[in-house]
């Protein structure tokens, strides 16, 4: 089969859509609920069984996938369903439309559904999670209670320990600090009451069973939406060690930081809690969102090779790493890279981790031929933009330059995404009858998360 260069959009956007796929939440829930005989047997391999006559089903679905997952589980479980919460990101997309005309809407009033900030919490999601624990407060030791979570979790869960203002403060100046989403989450884990298995404990007696889409490069479970589910034995100066190591107190008003130092000191003297029992399986990651580009780049004729499903690292950085593989990268084939990077933000532009990278690509890649390099949000949101993501070449910075755009200028101000936006919209004016492809990628809010998938191809020389 011959890959031509020109055909590069339509790769990217093939090998995106089998990505998402296999991400999808519904088939990774449908997977793992199945119906023997009487029996509820959950997972595969079975990790429990429940028989409803031995009492109620409560469900909790939480993330930036919670309609979705809780539409798959109401399929599956349907009027045996006793009640639940749902607390999904609010948005551009209608949830509500998603839920008409099912089970969940017929019965709205046992199963709630909350649209909610991400990924700075706010009163609604304060208000949500009220509701969940208010709920759970009927549980008997004969119970289940079913947790599906998602990325976004973190914010959408959420009962913090710090006045709400202090807590949307704290937490978008961890975002822009270049710390980890597993630094972030400790801190979160140890100042909001519902984290580091405080679900668990608000279902007890019941049993809990969470079935969780990871978006956490390497899938640790403690970290996946702060790990609600899961019992953590981290103290308070776990938390204090990240706020330190990226001085985190010097990105916050005076006031605000001395109430977080204070909230600190009178916790010191809490015992950790005793673990409550709860089952916890990951049922979809970014390898499997990997995997199935995989095998797509190989459908269309590439020579496909999977790098890592654990990418971390400074966007820029990774970006100029891309760059560098996709130089010596022979015709014909294709890298794909799944992870999650982060961005130490210093500048006042907009743009988000894959723009970031993508720009950071560009500029390494300036003037290499039939190279290709795309990076994208599989929840289809980079960072506060409408973008997924985007996909450079060889010649995107001199594009940009006929225009006057300096992509250091750019990428030192962490404006990517004016950049490429600027970018398509003269192209698109240059020739709007024919344009060049853009930049940007868009494919709206996917309803799933998975991390991020960096895509690698190669072109033959000849092929122009």
């Amino acid at each position: 089969m011959t890959l031509h260069y020109p055909d590069y959009p339509d790769h990217i956007n093939q090998l995106i859509e089998a990505a998402l796929a296999a991400a999808d939440p519904a088939t990774a829930v449908q997977r793992h609920l199945h119906w023997n005989g009487r029996t509820l047997a959950i997972g595969q391999p079975i990790i429990h069984t429940h028989h409803p006559s031995d009492g109620r089903i409560y469900l909790i679905s939480v993330g930036k996938a919670a309609v979705p997952m809780a539409l798959a589980a109401a399929q599956t479980l349907g009027e045996r369903l006793h009640a639940g919460v749902i607390i999904a990101k609010r948005g551009e997309h209608d949830w509500q439309s998603d839920i008409a005309g099912t089970l969940l809407e017929e019965r709205r009033d046992d199963f709630p559904l909350y649209t909610a900030s991400h990924p700075l919490s706010d009163e609604i999601g304060v208000q949500a999670t009220t509701a969940v624990h208010d709920l759970l407060t009927a549980t008997t030791a004969h119970d289940l209670v079913l947790c599906l979570i998602s990325g976004g979790a973190s914010a959408l869960l959420t009962q913090p320990i710090l006045p709400l203002s202090d807590w949307q403060q704290l937490t978008q100046a961890l975002l822009k600090s270049g710390c980890t989403i597993n630094e972030l989450n400790r801190v979160r884990r140890q100042l909001d009451r519902v984290k580091g298995g405080g679900l668990a404990q608000w279902a007890a007696p019941a049993t809990c069973v969470a079935l969780i889409l990871s978006d956490v490069v390497g899938s640790p479970l403690e970290a996946i939406g702060s790990g609600p589910t899961v019992h953590t034995t981290e103290t308070l100066a776990d938390a204090v060690s990240v706020l330190a190591r990226y001085q985190v107190g010097n990105r916050l008003e005076t006031a605000v930081w001395q109430r977080i130092i204070q909230t600190m000191h009178q916790m010191k003297e809490q015992p950790i809690p005793e673990a409550a029992p709860a089952y916890n399986l990951i049922i979809g990651d970014v390898r499997q969102a990997a995997q199935a580009a995989q095998i797509k780049a190989a459908q269309l004729g590439f020579t496909p090779h999977l790098i890592t499903a654990q990418l971390e690292g400074e966007a820029r950085e990774v970006g100029r790493v891309a760059a560098a593989i996709a130089k010596d990268t022979l015709p014909g084939h294709c890298y794909l890279l799944g992870g999650e990077t982060t961005v130490t933000v210093r500048g006042q532009g907009k743009g988000g981790r894959n723009q970031e990278t993508a720009l950071s690509a560009a500029i390494a890649l300036q003037g290499v031929p039939n190279r290709v390099v795309a990076s994208f949000a599989s929840d289809g949101e980079d960072g506060p933009t409408p973008a997924a993501g985007a996909v450079v070449t060889g010649e995107t910075v001199g594009n940009g330059r006929a225009y006057r755009l300096n992509p250091h200028t750019h990428l030192n101000q962490n404006d990517s995404y004016t950049y490429f936006q600027q970018l398509d919209t003269h192209n698109h004016a240059a020739s709007p009858e024919n344009p060049p492809p853009t930049t940007l990628l868009h494919t709206g809010p996917t309803g799933t998360n998975v991390n991020d998938l960096i895509v690698i191809l190669s072109y033959s020389n000849n092929e122009q």
